[in-house]
């Protein structure tokens, strides 16, 4: 009997003392030795970035090893130039889902750290680089403390997906949370946005309605923008065209003092539309074809004025985005009323009322708006 309670507590003892080897085991925290030596860019290489999807450029280092043999991972880390990596600007994985000994970055993203750094548009900088080995917890920074790489920034500014407009100078103040939907064009670099200003009143441009955004503001010239907080002013009370282009930077911005209907066949406006907020225009009045020999004549487009961004009056127009020689079977083919900015002249690119509009009062409005494509409606009154 003593010696099968022996056997038990023996085999108890065994079973306990494996378990805490496995357990040791599969805690156990595997070290990983630093990367020793830099390959590539080298040491204060020069670069200037280039706007290209596919313009990249590669880094690359020593292997790192695990003390179990086991993977290594890696990742790439920037920082300014006075940055200790504690807390980095920006962090890449290696290529292969990070185990291999180099990263292929692209310009975009450097341009983006660039940006980071506090390094402008079209401006040259530095920042510095260094590589992170790695195995679960266990994180090894390079021997090497790091390397310094000079970037020439892309003279345009990385595009957000989505871009807003706020500030107490905008239409709905300063409240973040009601900043106004910036159209976003084809192409994904150039945004745009009718809206009206306040005079003395900073307004500026952000990503995201969280607090964690890039924020957009037009230069003093009025003809640039940059990525800051600094928010811009207008001298004057009133509703602007605003156009942002990406990929240069250029800023465009036109204060829009009119906005009329205009009928072809008399060559003549015919009422104006008033700003109603929002990006939506809406005027009313009495409409009355010209006859002509082989019938009425119910031509009509928009007339806008306009004061540019040299401060010069102009006189644009704005008519059919869909080449039409008819009237519209109803008033719900929304590709018909859809516009666009066209030629300045009497006839082309012009739309047709339908019948009844003819000695009636029509109200019309006109959309400039983020969420669709721009466009217009007509409305009989009476």
């Amino acid at each position: 009997m003593r010696n099968k309670i022996l056997l038990i507590t023996v085999s108890l003892l065994t079973l306990i003392s494996f378990t805490r080897c496995s357990d040791d085991n599969e805690f156990k925290e595997v070290k990983v030795t630093p990367v020793v030596t830099f390959y590539s860019p080298d040491n204060n290489r020069n670069v200037i970035l280039q706007s290209s999807a596919t313009a990249s450029l590669y880094f690359e280092w020593e292997k790192a090893t695990a003390e179990d043999n086991g993977l290594v991972y890696y990742d790439v880390l920037f920082d300014k130039v006075d940055g200790d990596f504690s807390n980095p600007l920006f962090v890449v994985t290696a290529d292969n889902k990070g185990i291999s000994t180099g990263a292929s970055i692209t310009h975009k993203v450097l341009n983006k750290i660039a940006g980071l750094a506090g390094i402008a548009s079209a401006e040259e900088g530095s920042i510095k680089w260094t590589v992170m080995s790695s195995r679960g917890l266990t994180q090894t920074k390079a021997a090497a403390e790091s390397r310094i790489i000079n970037l020439t920034r892309i003279a345009g500014i990385d595009a957000p997906d989505a871009l807003f407009l706020t500030g107490e100078g905008t239409e709905n103040g300063g409240d973040i949370s009601k900043a106004l939907t910036v159209k976003g064009l084809e192409g994904g670099n150039e945004f745009e946005i009718f809206t009206k200003l306040l005079a003395g009143k900073k307004y500026y441009f952000v990503d995201s309605k969280n607090e964690a955004r890039r924020t957009f503001s037009a230069e003093a010239t009025g003809k640039t923008f940059k990525e800051n907080t600094d928010g811009a002013t207008v001298k004057n009370d009133g509703v602007y065209r605003i156009n942002l282009d990406f990929s240069t930077g250029v800023y465009t911005i036109t204060e829009i003092t009119k906005l009329s209907l205009f009928f072809c066949p008399t060559n003549s406006l015919l009422f104006d539309l008033d700003y109603k907020g929002n990006g939506i225009f809406e005027g009313q009045g009495f409409v009355e074809f010209k006859q002509e020999s082989w019938g009425r004549d119910q031509r009509y487009k928009f007339q806008m004025e306009i004061i540019n961004s040299s401060g010069q009056s102009q006189t644009t127009q704005w008519g059919t985005k869909n080449g039409t020689d008819s009237a519209p079977g109803s008033a719900d083919e929304k590709a018909y009323f859809l516009i666009k900015e066209v030629s300045v002249n009497q006839w082309d690119d012009k739309w047709k009322f339908m019948s009844d509009i003819d000695m009636a009062t029509a109200k019309i409005k006109v959309y400039f708006q983020a969420d669709n494509e721009y466009t217009h409606t007509v409305e009989k009154v009476n």
